[in-house]
């Protein structure tokens, strides 16, 4: 089953079930893949595991499975979410795309003093992190939430999910990722082009909840700074860290 196509849905997964494809699915299936009633796909939907299913039926606009057979029981991943300030579009379909392939738990968009996108499109994201979860083999798709204002985010954070502020440079405030990370539930906070402001640095720093960390002794792009980090905050709390519940 390994050369076969993985795909998510949202019907609930188990031996003997139908489950219904989206018409993008579908399109994709029999347009771009050439795939016909009967070929072998694999499913999951984030609840139930992977499964090993059929195409039972395809017409244009509609998929139907037929689930056969579990392949890889639900597990649970790490507790860890990214909150990133929005970039341009394409910047933005990075971050969320690579986000998911290291194993996010939740995107959370924000704006900040310097943001210089005005907007963005969630089922886009959406769509962004649910293909890269396809493609990674992963049994989950992070939650999209809508943009907030970095500000609120901050009055609204529950305290015991330490919020890890990557900042510009090293200072005795500011270690490394591998010195200041501890087990528990987390966040990386990660900031625009041109870094956080006087007003909003000061507004982290009377919050308990936030540790700075630094990145290394380079300025780094926003969007490297997200997979830097992350990287970085993962392998410190590798066989330490929490997880979500499957």
């Amino acid at each position: 089953m390994s050369g076969s196509i993985r795909l998510f849905v949202e019907s609930p997964l188990e031996a003997g079930a139908e489950a219904a494809g989206s018409a993008a699915q579908a399109h994709y299936l029999g347009n771009v893949m050439r795939r016909a009633v009967g070929a072998e796909v694999r499913l999951f939907n984030g609840v139930d595991g992977e499964w090993q299913a059929r195409i039972a039926s395809l017409k244009s606009g509609r998929a139907v499975f037929a689930v056969e057979a579990q392949e890889r029981a639900q597990a649970a991943g790490p507790d860890l979410w990214l909150v990133f300030a929005l970039l341009k579009r394409d910047a933005t379909d990075l971050v969320a795309r690579m986000a998911t392939e290291l194993g996010v738990s939740a995107l959370l968009p924000v704006t900040t003093e310097r943001t210089n996108a005005a907007r963005t499109n969630l089922d886009r994201l959406t769509a962004i992190a649910i293909e890269a979860a396809e493609q990674c083999e992963r049994l989950t798709v992070p939650e999209v939430r809508p943009p907030v204002a970095l500000n609120a985010l901050l009055r609204n954070w529950a305290a015991e999910r330490a919020l890890y502020a990557a900042l510009e440079r090293e200072t005795p405030e500011r270690r490394p990722v591998a010195q200041a990370a501890r087990p528990g539930p987390a966040a990386l906070l990660t900031g625009p082009e041109g870094g956080f402001t006087g007003r909003e640095l000061d507004a982290m720093g009377r919050c308990a909840f936030v540790v700075p960390v630094s990145l290394g002794p380079l300025i780094l792009r926003a969007e490297t700074a997200s997979v830097s980090g992350l990287t970085l905050l993962l392998a410190s709390r590798a066989g330490t860290e929490s997880v979500q519940p499957a």
